[in-house]
C-alpha cells in the first residue's frame, strides 16, 4: 500500500498521524484551487462567504478582464477553498456552509439571470402580458437548494416559471417577436449555458431540471397557468416532497416584492392537503424502494458504492423522508409545520406533539453528523458523490476532520447514527407496504380484478353473519366501484384484518358493523382508509371506540379527521391543559400569520379542528374508562372557557372600529358550563356584559357580541363550535344582548323596577365568572355573593322553587310507568331544585353554601351544615353521581334516559327523601 503526500496510513483503529499541515490542505480539490488560484486568492475577504463578498471577488475579476462565466466559475472556486478551510480546520457550523452554498447558487443564478434577460431584450424586446406590462420569470429552487440547506458539491434543481403567455415588443425596428414561451424556452437554455456547461475553468453548478412538469420531456419554462392545471390534472404523489422545499431563489428583484405570491398560492394546496393525508405512505414507498434500486444497481458488482451516507439504509435521504411525510400528511392541518429546513421542521414536528422530543434529536444528531460526512466526501475531488471512499488514506482524511482519531471509532459512530435513523424510518414507513392479505392485492398496490378481489366471496365466507350481510352490499357499491384498484385492496385489506380481530376475540360484530357503516360514507376520502392500514393500532382503537357506544361514530362521520388522534401515545394518560392548548393554538395562527393565510374562514377552521380533536380526544378517555363522568364534565367546561377566551380575543383583534387596545368586556356563564358540568354537544348559556363608559362603546361591544356568535355558531367545512343561548341575560329574549355590568348588577339585586325573578336567582346559583378583567370578575363574585345571600321569606321561596318543579316536570312527562333520570320524580331535577333552595334560603346563615361547588358537594356540606337529617345529604349525593352516569352513558349510546324504575330505585329513594326533608312534602 503506499502513502498519498504526508498522510501515513491506518492500521485497524491504530493511525499513524497526519503532518502537521492544516487538514484541509490533504482535500486534493483544495490544493488543486490553490496551485491554480493563488494569486486570486486574497480576493475573497476572511470569514464565511456570503453574496456581498462573492460580488466583491466578481466584481474584482471582471475588472481584470474576466468574462461573466470565467468570472462565476472562479468565484465559485475561490468560495469552495474557503468553505474546506472553514469546515475541516475550523470546524464550522453545518449551517454557516450550507448556508454559504446557497448564496453562491443564488448569486450565480440572479448574475446569470440578469445577463441573459438583457441579452434577450436587446434581440426580442421584453416579454409582454396581455396587460401590456412586463412579463415575469422565477426560477424556483427544489430540494436543498430551496431548504437553504445546499451542500458542497450539489447539484441544483431548478423549475423555471413565468407568470403569463403573450408575446415580446420586438425590437424599436418592428423585429424579433417571439412568444413568451419561446423567450423563457431561450432564457432557460442561456442561463443553463453560463452556470453549467463544463469549460476551461469548470462549472458553476450542475443544473437538473428534471424535477419540472412532465420532466425531461416537458418544456424548459412554464407558465403559471400550465402549472396549476398540471398540479390538478397530473400532479403526482411524489412530487408534493419535491415542491415542499421549493422557493423562489432569482432572479434577485423578485424574490421579495410580493410578485410570486400567486405562484406560492398554487403550491401549497398542493403539497398541504386540507385533511390528514396517509395516501402519501405508500407513494413515499415507491419513491423509497425505486431510490433503493436504482442505488443497488448501481452498486452492483461494486460493493464499496453500497456505502452511501446519503441512499443506503439509514442514511441522509431517511431522515429526510421522515421528516417530510410528517409535514406531508399533517401540515393541512398543522399550518406551523410548513417550514423547508430539516432541523427546524424536526423541533415543529416535537412542539406539534408528533414526535418524541428525544427522537427528534437523535435524528438531528444523525442528520449534523451524515451531512458533515457527506462534505468531506466531496471535498476530496469536487465530485457529486456521497458514497465513503475506499482508499485508507481518504478515510482517515475524513475521520480526522470529524474529529477521530482513527477510522475504527469514526466508522463505530457512523454505523450507530445510521442504525438510530433506519430504525426510526422503519417505525413510521418500514413493513407495512410488503404486508399482503389473502385475496387482498398482488403485492403492488394493484388489484387482481373484480369490483374488490377475486376470493372476495371466500373472505365473506369468514365473516359472521351480520357484517357479511352489510360487507356483502359493497360487491356493486357505486362507492366502492368508484375507488381506485389500490383503494379497492386497502378496503378488503381492511375487512380482512378486522375479521381476524373478530376471530381473536379482540372486536365485537357490533363495532365491526358500526365500521363499515362509518367508513361507507367516506370511501371516496381515500386518505382514511390508508391511515387505518397504515395504523393498526388507531384501526384496532377505532373499532373498540365504535363498539363501546352510537355517539362516537355519529362525531367521527361529522368530523373524520379526529381519528388520528387515537395515533397519540398519551391520549389516555393526559388531561386537557387549557394553557397548552391556548398556546398551541397561537402557535399555529402565528404560522398562518407569517404565510398569509390568515383571513377569516382560516381562522374559523382552525378554531374547529382543534376543537374537535380535544372533544374526540376526552370522548376516547372516556370510553376507555380512563375519565369520571365528572372529570369528563371539567374537561369539556375548561374547552369551552378557552375556546370563548381565544376566540374573544381574535374577534376584538380583528374589529375594524374598535377604541381601545384591550377590550373591557365579559362573558357570565350559567347553566352547565356556568356548573361546570357540560357534556358532548352541550349549547353555552351565557350572558354579555360590558364595563366601558366611552360614547362607543354600546355599538362597538353589539358588534363584538354579535361577530363572537357568528364565529362560535356558524357552520363552515369543518362544522361549528357550539349552539349559543342568551335567554338567560335581563329580560330574556326581549332584552339587549348585551348590557353595561352596572345594568345587569342593577337587574339581578333588585334595584329599580326592572328586576329579576325568582327562576333567575336560581339559576345565579350556578352562574361563574367565564371570562373578563380581574377587576370585573371581584365585581362579579360580588354580586353573586349579595343575590344568593340576599334576605328572602323561605316559605314564598318554597312555594316558588316547587310551583317551577312543576311546570318543568309537566313540560316532561314519562312515557308510560318508566322512571326518566332527569325528569321524574326522584330524579336529577329534583336534587338540583333542592340544592337551589338550599343555597337561596341559607347560603346567608351558612356562607359555605354560596360556592359554586356543584350539586354533589353542596349536597355534603348543607348535611354538615346540618340543615339535612344525617345521610340523607350524602344517600342523594351519591344517587345524583349515579343519576349522571346513567344519562351520561345513555346519551353517548343514543338511548333513552328512561328505565325501568327498579333499575334505579335505590337512587330514586334517596333523592326523594331529599325532597322530602327540604320541602317536607312528597
Amino acid at each position: 500500500m503506499t502513502r498519498n503526500g504526508a498522510n501515513d496510513l491506518t492500521q485497524g483503529d491504530v493511525s499513524v498521524p497526519f503532518s502537521t499541515a492544516p487538514l484541509s490542505d490533504h482535500s486534493r480539490f483544495a490544493q488543486r484551487v490553490r496551485r491554480r488560484y493563488e494569486s486570486l486568492l486574497h480576493l475573497l475577504p476572511p470569514g464565511r462567504p456570503d453574496q456581498d463578498r462573492m460580488q466583491q471577488v466578481f466584481e474584482a475579476l471582471q475588472q481584470g478582464g474576466a468574462d461573466v462565466a470565467t468570472a462565476l466559475r472562479t468565484t465559485r472556486h475561490l468560495v469552495m477553498e474557503r468553505l474546506v478551510t472553514l469546515d475541516c480546520d475550523q470546524q464550522a457550523e453545518l449551517h454557516d456552509i450550507t448556508r454559504a452554498m446557497t448564496d453562491l447558487a443564488e448569486f450565480a443564478l440572479d448574475i446569470a439571470t440578469t445577463q441573459t434577460l438583457q441579452a434577450l431584450d436587446e434581440v426580442h424586446g421584453m416579454p409582454t402580458t396581455p396587460q401590456g406590462g412586463r412579463a415575469l420569470m422565477w426560477i424556483v429552487g427544489m430540494g436543498k437548494l430551496g431548504a437553504r440547506e445546499l451542500n458542497v458539491s450539489s447539484d441544483i434543481d431548478l423549475i423555471y416559471v413565468y407568470d403569463q403567455d403573450g408575446e415580446t415588443a420586438g425590437t424599436p425596428e418592428g423585429r424579433g417577436r417571439i412568444s413568451n414561451h419561446e423567450y423563457f424556452a431561450k432564457a432557460v437554455r442561456a442561463i443553463y449555458s453560463l452556470i453549467g456547461d463544463t469549460t476551461e475553468h469548470g462549472f458553476v453548478f450542475r443544473v437538473d431540471l428534471a424535477l419540472r412538469p412532465n420532466g425531461n420531456s416537458g418544456p424548459p419554462a412554464v407558465s403559471l397557468g400550465a402549472l396549476e392545471q398540471y398540479f390538478h390534472a397530473q400532479g403526482r404523489e411524489w412530487e408534493r416532497f419535491a415542491w415542499l422545499k421549493s422557493r423562489i431563489v432569482a432572479p434577485r428583484r423578485n424574490m421579495h416584492d410580493g410578485s410570486g405570491q400567486g405562484l406560492r398560492s398554487m403550491v401549497l394546496p398542493f403539497v398541504f392537503r386540507r385533511y390528514l393525508d396517509y395516501n402519501v405512505f405508500d407513494s413515499l414507498r415507491v419513491l423509497h424502494r425505486q431510490i433503493r434500486e436504482h442505488s443497488a444497481r448501481r452498486s452492483a458488482g461494486r460493493p464499496e458504492r453500497s456505502n452511501d451516507v446519503k441512499l443506503s439504509r439509514g442514511g441522509i435521504r431517511e431522515i429526510e423522508f421522515t421528516v417530510q411525510l410528517l409535514q406531508v400528511v399533517r401540515g393541512g392541518q398543522f399550518p406551523e409545520l410548513r417550514t423547508r429546513p430539516t432541523l427546524d421542521a424536526l423541533q415543529r414536528l416535537v412542539r406539534a406533539g408528533l414526535m418524541p422530543q428525544a427522537t427528534a434529536d437523535a435524528l438531528s444528531q444523525a442528520y449534523l453528523f451524515l451531512r458533515r460526512v457527506e462534505h468531506r466526501i466531496q471535498y476530496l475531488d469536487d465530485q457529486q458523490t456521497h458514497v465513503l471512499p475506499t482508499r485508507d488514506d481518504d478515510l482517515l482524511w475524513i475521520a480526522r476532520t470529524m474529529g477521530y482519531e482513527g477510522t475504527g471509532p469514526f466508522l463505530t459512530q457512523l454505523d450507530t447514527h445510521r442504525e438510530i435513523v433506519a430504525q426510526e424510518f422503519d417505525t413510521l414507513l418500514g413493513g407495512q407496504g410488503n404486508k399482503t392479505c389473502k385475496g387482498c392485492n398482488n403485492g403492488k398496490g394493484e388489484q387482481a380484478g373484480g369490483a374488490l378481489a377475486p376470493d372476495f366471496d371466500e373472505l365473506l365466507e369468514q365473516l359472521p353473519p351480520l357484517l357479511r350481510e352489510r360487507v356483502a352490499a359493497w360487491r356493486n357499491h357505486p362507492r366502492v366501484l368508484a375507488l381506485r384498484e389500490e383503494s379497492r385492496a386497502r378496503l378488503v385489506r381492511l375487512i380482512s384484518r378486522t375479521a381476524e380481530w373478530l376471530r381473536e376475540g379482540r372486536a365485537s360484530e357490533e363495532a365491526a358493523v358500526r365500521l363499515i357503516d362509518w367508513m361507507e360514507p367516506l370511501l371516496r376520502r381515500e386518505s382514511y382508509l390508508a391511515m387505518l392500514l397504515e395504523r393498526p393500532a388507531v384501526h384496532e382503537r377505532l373499532v373498540r371506540l365504535l363498539g363501546a357506544a352510537r355517539w362516537p361514530a355519529r362525531y367521527l362521520l361529522l368530523h373524520p379527521g379526529v381519528i388520528d388522534e387515537l395515533a397519540s401515545r398519551t391520549i389516555l394518560s393526559d388531561r386537557f391543559d387549557a394553557v397548552a392548548f391556548e398556546a398551541e393554538l397561537d402557535m399555529r395562527r402565528q404560522a398562518l400569520q407569517a404565510a398569509g393565510d390568515d383571513d377569516e374562514e382560516s381562522l374559523l377552521n382552525l378554531l374547529r379542528r382543534a376543537h374537535h380533536a380535544e372533544v374526540f380526544r376526552t370522548l376516547t378517555r372516556d370510553i376507555e374508562a380512563a375519565l369520571t363522568v365528572e372529570q369528563v364534565a371539567d374537561d369539556l367546561s375548561a374547552l369551552a372557557d378557552v375556546i370563548l377566551r381565544i376566540t374573544t380575543r381574535w374577534c376584538w383583534e380583528r374589529l375594524k372600529k374598535k377604541h381601545r387596545e384591550q377590550h373591557q368586556f365579559a362573558i357570565i356563564g350559567y347553566g352547565k358550563l356556568g356548573g361546570k358540568e357540560l357534556g358532548y354537544g352541550s349549547d353555552l348559556d351565557i350572558v354579555f356584559v360590558y364595563e366601558d363608559d366611552d360614547e362607543q362603546a354600546p355599538e362597538v361591544y353589539a358588534t363584538l357580541v354579535r361577530k363572537l356568535i357568528n364565529w362560535l355558531t356558524v357552520k363552515t367545512g369543518e362544522g361549528d363550535l357550539y349552539e349559543i343561548d342568551t335567554a338567560l341575560r335581563p329580560n330574556g329574549n326581549s332584552g339587549l344582548l348585551i348590557t353595561t355590568f352596572e345594568a345587569y348588577a342593577n337587574y339581578q339585586q333588585q334595584r329599580g323596577s326592572n328586576t329579576a325573578w325568582t327562576w333567575e336567582h336560581q339559576a345565579m346559583t350556578r352562574a361563574r365568572f367565564v371570562l373578563g378583567s380581574d377587576d370585573l370578575r371581584q365585581r362579579f363574585d360580588a354580586v353573586r355573593q349579595a343575590v344568593i345571600c340576599a334576605p328572602r321569606d323561605a316559605q314564598a321561596l318554597r312555594q316558588e322553587i316547587v310551583a317551577m318543579r312543576e311546570k318543568v316536570r309537566a313540560a316532561h312527562p314519562a312515557h308510560g310507568m318508566q322512571f326518566d333520570v332527569k325528569h321524574s320524580p326522584g330524579g336529577m331535577v329534583d336534587a338540583e331544585f333542592a340544592v337551589q333552595y338550599l343555597v337561596l334560603s341559607q347560603a346567608a346563615r351558612y356562607p359555605a353554601l354560596a360556592a359554586n361547588a356543584g350539586n354533589i358537594a353542596l349536597l355534603q356540606t348543607a348535611q354538615a351544615c346540618g340543615l339535612l337529617p344525617a345521610g340523607i345529604g350524602d344517600a342523594a349525593a351519591d344517587a345524583y353521581r349515579e343519576l349522571r352516569r346513567v344519562q351520561h352513558r345513555a346519551r353517548l349510546n343514543e338511548e333513552p334516559t328512561e328505565v325501568d324504575p327498579q333499575e334505579l330505585a335505590n337512587e330514586r329513594d334517596a333523592v326523594l327523601a331529599l325532597w322530602a326533608a327540604v320541602f317536607g312534602t312528597p
